[in-house]
């Protein structure tokens, strides 16, 4: 084998800032702060931070390979933690606050975190926790002294920054240095960590701005409503300041009315989220009966789209909808569709429905349940795997759950049931534990849903599966229906005949409040199965 004669420089986080700071100095992050009011500033102002907390967590002797936690929303300070712990070899944990207490503690613990950041939003939850937080972990309160309140012993982030230079010479770290660390939500038993490394990231940040060209370049102004507290804000922190990208940071305010107005006011064209957080927003763009003039396109995943939504967005307001599909474990983008500026309004609506192409550096293969490489014709199905240098290769300290998770080729096994077509256009047809098997025929809880969702006075439905007597398992769909809506089981039944086969449809449509929600806005199927287990038969 001959070898390039090319100098091994390594990929490395800190670059993307030195880089935003050099080639896009002016260039804005915007944020609305926890304190109220929005900041603004530059990317080479944001460099010039970032490098004095670099010098802070030096003071406070964080060491390469430990990990520093942080529990704060979007914004500015939570990027520099983003640059400044990873640049100097330490690991950013970010940790997502909407888990329950006990795994939040879990968490902590089992990442033998050194240094915790928090908003003052998440104060009193710190307190709660701190007797069960490892013993002599430091506390950071992300904000000024004039913020901090009388009773609050942690450390100040400003007064960490205060006084150091605004260059720091950062180390040239091997690039599969560790660099961030994120953890399932544990739905399924403990928490997992997937831990990133710096060319992970930088490779993922690449992909997707070829993936989703249309979020990126020096017009564009993206708003992560993903969290950074999860998945590194599906990489929207590296790829945005590497293309020139101005970010949009919405702090702790994600209703449709506050998201609507950031948008407006701070010309919005792109932004990135979870459906039911789109929700919201097409709630409240109706009352107001316009969109943000500037936003052009959103970005969906986390969760299968319902095409009664993309259709919402595309018809009501004329905004293109990319649908993508990923997972913790991949960074997390694996996947987004290609939408043809030339197609009219159907062409769109239907392009945007599959979950979309693989981006580069993701290889995917389907499998049945001998583990039978299965062919990309857009009919055969089975269990999603997938490859790449965004992938992680096992979880963080935890031998079990990585023995379970990888095929004897070394593939990530998603726990999507999926098929793909000859066009390369992937379709998630359900999550293994959620398919419906009744009477020996596979039912999809996707498509369930979205028969249901696409009724006019549907707002969000979900399906399980229920135990029966004759056929092992029958549907059960949960809805909630629009505001001051009036409509009966039988007409939903009957809305849903049109598209699904009538052995699929459910025997009963369970009318509810709300559905239960994971920490990362999914919909919880283990709550909503406790929810409704009054209806299950036999």
């Amino acid at each position: 084998m001959l070898t390039g004669l090319m100098m091994d420089r390594p990929l490395s986080i800190p670059d993307v800032i030195e880089y935003a700071a050099d080639v896009h100095p002016d260039r804005r992050v915007v944020s609305s702060a926890v304190e109220g009011g929005i900041h603004s500033y530059t990317y080479a102002q944001a460099r010039d931070r970032i490098s004095q907390l670099a010098h802070g967590l030096g003071k406070l002797g964080v060491q390469p390979g430990d990990r520093v936690a942080t529990l704060a929303w979007n914004g500015y300070r939570h990027l520099e933690l983003y640059y400044a712990i990873s640049g100097i070899g330490a690991v950013c944990h970010t940790i997502n606050p909407r888990l329950f207490p006990d795994q939040i503690a879990w968490i902590v613990n089992h990442a033998q975190d050194g240094i915790l950041f928090f908003d003052l939003t998440f104060l009193p939850l710190v307190k709660a926790l701190r007797p069960r937080l490892p013993k002599g972990l430091r506390l950071v309160l992300m904000t000024d002294r004039a913020h901090c309140p009388d009773d609050c012993d942690a450390l100040i982030y400003e007064e960490l920054l205060s006084g150091h230079p605004t260059r720091f010479d950062w180390p040239t770290l091997p690039e599969n240095t560790a660099s961030s660390l994120c953890y399932t939500s544990g739905t399924t038993g403990d928490p997992k960590g997937a831990l990133y490394s710096h060319r992970s990231s930088l490779m993922h940040a690449f992909s997707i701005i070829l993936g989703a060209p249309q979020s990126f370049g020096r017009t564009q102004r993206i708003l992560p409503v993903v969290p950074l507290f999860h998945v590194n804000a599906w990489g929207l922190p590296f790829s945005a300041p590497l293309s020139g990208t101005e970010l949009v940071f919405p702090g702790p305010r994600l209703d449709g009315a506050s998201l609507f107005d950031l948008m407006q006011s701070e010309g919005v064209t792109a932004a990135w989220g979870v459906p039911t957080v789109w929700a919201g927003l097409i709630e409240e763009m109706r009352k107001r009966g316009k969109k943000p003039d500037a936003l052009h396109s959103l970005l969906i995943g986390g969760s299968a789209v319902a095409p009664a939504m993309i259709r919402a967005l595309e018809t009501e307001f004329g905004i293109t909808v990319l649908h993508g599909w990923g997972m913790t474990e991949m960074s997390p983008v694996g996947t987004v569709t290609r939408p043809d500026p030339s197609q009219d309004i159907e062409g769109r609506i239907a392009t945007s429905i599959p979950q979309g192409k693989r981006i580069f550096g993701i290889d995917m293969k389907i499998v049945d349940d001998a583990g039978v490489r299965q062919p990309h014709d857009g009919v055969a199905f089975g269990e999603l795997l997938v490859r790449g240098p965004a992938v992680i290769s096992g979880y963080y300290n935890d031998d079990a759950a990585t023995a379970k998770a990888f095929d004897d080729e070394g593939w990530f096994r998603t726990g999507d049931v999926a098929k793909i077509s000859a066009a390369g256009d992937l379709v998630i047809v359900d999550r293994t534990k959620d398919l419906i098997k009744s009477g020996g025929e596979w039912i999809s809880s996707i498509e369930l849903e979205n028969s249901a969702s696409s009724h006019p006075s549907v707002t969000i439905a979900a399906a399980i599966a229920v135990p029966h007597p004759k056929w092992d398992e029958r549907p059960l769909v949960a809805v909630v229906l629009k505001p001051g809506a009036m409509v009966t089981q039988s007409e939903i039944l009957d809305h849903m005949a049109k598209t699904m086969a009538k052995w699929q449809l459910p025997d009963e449509i369970a009318f509810v409040e709300a559905i239960p929600m994971t920490a990362t806005g999914k919909v919880s199927k283990k709550d909503l199965r406790e929810q409704l287990k009054s209806h299950f038969v036999g």
